[in-house]
C-alpha cells in the first residue's frame, strides 16, 4: 500500500506540472486518470505475483483480471489525451 500513496503522490506532482503546460483542465485530469489506472495496474500486478509466489492460483487469475481491466482503462484514458491533443493541433 505504500506504493499507491507514492503513486498518488507522484500523479499530484504530475498533475501539478501539467497545470502550467499548455494543456487545457480536462486534458491534464485525463493525464492524471491515465497514470492513476496505470499505477493501479501496478499494485495489482505486484499482488497477483504474490499470491502465485504463496500458490493462490485462483487470487492470482483474479488480481491479474483486474490488473488487466485497469490496464484497458488506462489505454482508454490516454486514447482520450491523444484524440484531445489531435483536435487542439489541428485547430492551432
Amino acid at each position: 500500500m505504500k506504493f499507491n500513496k507514492i503513486a498518488l503522490v507522484a500523479s499530484a506532482f504530475a498533475f501539478a506540472a501539467l497545470g502550467g503546460c499548455a494543456e487545457s483542465e480536462q486534458e491534464a485530469q485525463e493525464d492524471l486518470a491515465e497514470q492513476q489506472y496505470e499505477a493501479q495496474e501496478d499494485v495489482l500486478e505486484e499482488q497477483a505475483d504474490l499470491a502465485e509466489a504463496q500458490g493462490n492460483e485462483a487470487q492470482e487469475e483474479a488480481l491479474d483480471a483486474q490488473a488487466d481491466a485497469m490496464g484497458e482503462m488506462g489505454d482508454q484514458a490516454e486514447d482520450a489525451v491523444e484524440a484531445g491533443a489531435d483536435t487542439t493541433t489541428t485547430a492551432q
